[in-house]
């Protein structure tokens, strides 16, 4: 079901889809790390808004590590499936240890990517993007996030998604936007023709940064 040739043209795909939002000059384009970037820099530079990545870790079900059952984002906000949680039996010590150790990987991040101080959301356009939304974990605790920093409005922007899940994030995101959805979801990576990992030096090379 390959619906797009890589990230960047998904990106495009998704920038000419807001063209109708008319969204406003003050816009910011907030990334998820790493594949959401490549998809975000298209929308950035399609509006000439800034671009900024916004640090988010999936917290993986032990031995099962792509299937989340939480997430945590920057300034401490912490997410968890209560009912994946008890479906998968996860027990309290678990869930610490992933934290611990999903919280240090989002720390090193957050070193490597911003160069700069994060800038202030307050009464802005926040855009969160991502290259594709599975459980919904990952993005349910960015937006939760980003409410904190007091923006005026918060979009989600992503090229496909469960249907189910898209009708879940509707509360927490001002406007939602799906290029394709699907009820028979499998994977992200089931929508893409190249769908490889990125690395830190992608990331930075998309934000038009230096490694250190």
């Amino acid at each position: 079901m390959t619906v797009f040739a890589d990230r960047q043209e998904a990106g495009e795909q998704l920038a000419n889809a807001l063209i109708p939002y008319h969204l406003p000059q003050n816009t910011l384009v907030l990334a998820l790390p790493r594949g959401g970037v490549p998809v975000a820099a298209e929308i950035a530079s399609k509006f000439q808004f800034p671009l900024e990545v916004f640090l988010v870790r999936k917290l993986g079900v032990p031995g099962h590590v792509e299937f989340a059952f939480g997430a945590v984002a920057s300034g401490g906000v912490v997410y968890l499936n209560d009912d994946t949680i008890k479906m998968c039996g996860i027990t309290p010590k678990q869930i610490h240890e992933v934290l611990v150790v999903e919280t240090a990987e989002l720390e090193r991040r957050e070193r490597v990517y911003r160069q700069h101080p994060f800038p202030d959301c307050r009464g802005r356009t926040l855009m969160l993007v991502d290259d594709g939304i599975a459980t919904g974990a990952t993005v349910t605790a960015g937006l939760l996030a980003l409410r904190k920093l007091q923006p005026a409005k918060i979009i989600l922007a992503t090229p496909v998604a469960p249907r189910s899940t898209i009708e879940e994030l509707k509360s927490l995101a001002d406007t939602v936007v799906v290029l394709t959805s699907a009820s028979n979801f499998m994977a992200i990576g089931q929508f893409y023709e190249d769908f490889g990992q990125l690395s830190d030096e992608d990331v930075l090379r998309y934000l038009g940064r230096q490694p250190d």
